[in-house]
């Protein structure tokens, strides 16, 4: 019998969901605050979201932290991603889900870590607040176009295909899927097969929380532990990767686990916009969850009588399509703390390489001005006039990724983004008004090194 490799689908006619000035695509950080900023500057605004849940992969990845928000300016540490942010951790922080800033690597980073199901709940409340439509468990399918604008966005959902036409469009979904539908030319990963490395998170609870915060409680105690256990009892225990992140929540009894790496079957990263990969990863994760948690039982001061709360929804995907912008942030864009005149916010994060077995950090040079400005022009793609492009899919370079990926820089991206299309009328992105923008993102308490 002769497999059959492709079928025909037939055309069909699609049920028009609903028309808006603003669809934003992906609930995470740039999707949550590009909603916001779009609907708070007067666009009747729809946010269309695969789960039934806000966050994106800070709930749904698990990763529970937000990094990037807080970075060195003048020597000290302080808080240099402001606007949306501040009102989202200022609700998450009402329901008791706000931890304060953790200092790690020396003083060189500094994050603050929630509880998801507080950020879910603050999120549902801040978009409804500022008036955002929602659609969940819908996923973006196709785009069609006309010349070089989008006309409507196809989404899948439980109610069957549907269209949705807007006058403006946000990629916020992390793959760029709006952008790769729409004809936008992409990269995918470092080049050469692989990309940044993903991690299935989970949390573990129960906790003797003296006997924990004294033997690891410090940033990389963790991987001391790890070290020794590999030395005494060689072939006991397989981890999956040198530097482990091992952190305790709010309540220390509760601690969050970014410990497991996901290769495919070639040993590279896991492709996380193919459906075989993706399917094999998750299970290959829980798999290392299972090794890892038997060897924090029985190794690490704390943690025998413990138990695992929650493993994340998904796989925590840190990189796969990337756009081809106007600018493509880079390496040495993070490395020099760049400075640009178009200018729509700062990320405080270094970079952050998930590579082969490892991480590695780099970061800028002059380390008491450890940030670096992002350009709006690595929100606007080639060849589509209405679509923009937040958060890790934006136009970076694998490198320059790895650090305006994190929570902090898609927050400035995302508020940009949904600001700009608020008043993008007829015309192109390409030809937004910067100066004009940057005087509203300021009103908006955005932080532009000024």
């Amino acid at each position: 019998m002769t497999t059959v490799q492709t079928l025909h689908e037939p055309a069909r006619e699609l049920p028009v969901f609903g028309e808006y000035d603003v669809v934003v695509v992906g609930g995470g950080p740039a999707g949550i605050a590009a909603a916001v900023s779009a609907a708070r500057h007067g666009a009747n605004t729809l946010l269309v979201e695969r789960y039934g849940f806000l966050g994106g992969m800070g709930t749904a990845g698990g990763v529970t932290n937000f990094a990037g928000l807080y970075g060195k300016r003048k020597g000290e540490m302080t808080q240099l991603v402001r606007g949306v942010v501040d009102e989202l951790i200022e609700r998450i922080a009402g329901l008791n889900g706000m931890n304060q800033p953790q200092n790690g690597m020396g003083g060189r980073i500094c994050v603050r870590s929630y509880d998801t199901s507080a950020y879910k709940l603050a999120a549902d409340q801040l978009l409804d607040a500022a008036g955002v439509k929602l659609l969940f468990h819908a996923y973006a399918a196709a785009a069609i176009r006309d010349g070089s604008r989008i006309a409507a966005l196809v989404v899948e959902t439980k109610s069957g295909r549907q269209a949705i036409r807007a006058n403006a469009f946000i990629d916020a979904s992390g793959d760029a899927d709006v952008a790769a539908f729409a004809g936008v030319p992409f990269e995918v990963g470092d080049g050469h097969g692989s990309g940044l490395f993903p991690t299935t998170m989970f949390r573990i609870g129960q906790v003797d929380a003296p006997a924990a915060l004294e033997a690891v409680g410090e940033f990389k105690a963790i991987n001391d532990f790890m070290a020794r256990a590999e030395q005494q009892k060689p072939g006991v225990y397989k981890f999956p990767r040198e530097g482990a992140i091992l952190r305790p929540n709010k309540d220390p009894r509760e601690w969050r686990a970014n410990v497991t790496q996901i290769r495919n079957a070639q040993g590279r990263a896991m492709n996380g916009v193919d459906a075989r990969e993706l399917t094999e990863g998750e299970l290959e994760g829980r798999r290392q969850i299972s090794e890892y948690f038997r060897f924090l039982k029985a190794e690490v001061p704390g943690f025998a009588q413990s138990a695992i709360v929650e493993i994340a929804p998904q796989v925590g995907i840190r990189e796969t399509r990337r756009i081809q912008g106007l600018y493509a942030l880079g390496r040495e864009d993070i490395l020099s703390s760049a400075r640009f005149d178009d200018n729509i916010g700062l990320n405080a994060w270094p970079m952050e390489m998930h590579a082969d077995g490892r991480i590695e950090w780099a970061f800028p040079r002059d380390e008491d001005n450890a940030y670096n400005h992002l350009p709006w022009r690595m929100l606007v793609p080639q060849a589509v006039d209405n679509l923009l492009v937040a958060g890790r899919c934006a136009s970076m370079t694998h490198e320059g990724q790895s650090a305006a990926r994190a929570s902090g820089g898609c927050f400035v991206m995302g508020q940009a983004a949904g600001t700009a299309a608020a008043s993008l009328g007829g015309g192109s992105f390409a030809k937004v008004d910067v100066p004009a923008l940057q005087q509203k993102l300021l009103a908006d308490g955005v932080d532009l090194d000024r």
